[in-house]
């Protein structure tokens, strides 16, 4: 009995930690339907168990069609920005120069639900395939995650800000807690910064603070290296203002109100603090579980919300999977010697 155990635990675990050239067909299927299944639940336990089906058949019967163009067009671009942004953190610092197709492949892939480890565990192969050694592979993949956040949250902030001038209602909390909450971590950083060497001689935890911090400023000296710094932040930051277009849009498609775009960005902010590619599942499930509310949080009605971010998970995610699949089958064929 032990054993069987210990095997089916080893299956899991090796299962949980393939990358995209181990996993087997029948893994990723299985892992897609994970996704599905978990992204269904938490769409219809929302619809179904709090805002009822009336409200949604209400908001159903308005349809504006073309913005669906809009939000697929804005999906497209969102994937071009984030591939400039990866191509200049892969290369800063003497980094490899991923060919802009297989660039292309390593993006895509990584925004699809692929394998569990999402984008990360993609993103660590798919260097190491390219001569990066592991460590030097995990350094730039938490820059990357870094670059994501360092543009998105002042975007949150001057967002959030502009609410609170206008007294704009949102949630009690949420506003101050982005108004207070950016400024103060930044702080917070910059006071550790000149104490990473310090904070290495400690335990794991301490160690593990140290390497974030060696990332946040390595991804510093790249922003202001030029070209490359501006290209890897324009980058990024076309890749959220598209992003948010498509939710946009999506709200569009159903609403009959104009929200401001602070709003709108605050609530993105607010429900998807990191891309889909940094989340484990892309996001399954808890996307859809906490989108929907944190755009209520900003005045949005929960009925509209909750079909918006159907139809924005189903572009930006779920539409996703055959560019993801084709991106495997390249980057398997294409596998570079170390």
């Amino acid at each position: 009995m032990i054993t069987h155990i210990r095997a089916a635990g080893e299956r899991l675990r090796d299962y949980l930690g393939a990358d995209h050239h181990q996993m087997s067909v029948r893994g990723m299927m299985l892992f897609l339907v994970t996704g599905a299944v978990l992204a269904g639940a938490a769409l219809l336990g929302i619809g179904w168990g709090v805002v009822g089906w009336d409200p949604l058949v209400q908001q159903v019967r308005h349809i504006a069609w073309i913005w669906l163009l809009v939000a697929a067009g804005s999906t497209v671009i969102s994937h071009i920005g984030y591939l400039l942004a990866y191509r200049e953190v892969a290369r800063h610092d003497d980094g490899p120069e991923i060919h802009p197709v297989r660039a292309a492949a390593i993006v895509v892939t990584g925004f699809g639900l692929v394998v569990p480890r999402g984008g990360v565990g993609i993103d660590h192969t798919a260097l190491c395939d390219v001569g990066v050694k592991p460590h030097d592979a995990r350094h730039r993949i938490l820059s990357l995650g870094i670059l994501e956040y360092a543009v998105l949250a002042p975007a949150a902030f001057a967002a959030a800000l502009t609410l609170l001038l206008q007294h704009i209602n949102a949630q009690a909390g949420l506003l101050p807690s982005w108004v207070i909450g950016v400024p103060l971590g930044t702080l917070l950083t910059l006071l550790l910064l000149p104490r990473r060497h310090w904070l290495r001689r400690g335990g794991w935890l301490l160690r593990r603070l140290a390497n974030g911090l060696d990332a946040i400023t390595s991804t510093l000296q790249m922003l202001r290296s030029a070209p490359r710094g501006p290209v890897a932040a324009t980058g990024m930051a076309l890749y959220w203002a598209a992003d948010i277009a498509a939710l946009g849009a999506s709200l569009a498609l159903f609403g009959e109100h104009h929200w401001s775009i602070a709003a709108l960005v605050v609530g993105y902010a607010t429900g998807y603090a990191l891309t889909r590619r940094t989340l484990p599942l892309a996001g399954a499930g808890a996307v859809e579980a906490l989108l929907p509310f944190a755009l209520s949080w900003v005045s949005v009605p929960l009925a509209e919300a909750v079909l918006a971010v159907l139809v924005y998970r189903a572009f930006n995610l779920w539409f996703g999977i055959g560019p993801a699949a084709a991106g495997v089958r390249y980057l398997r064929r294409r596998r570079a010697v170390a």
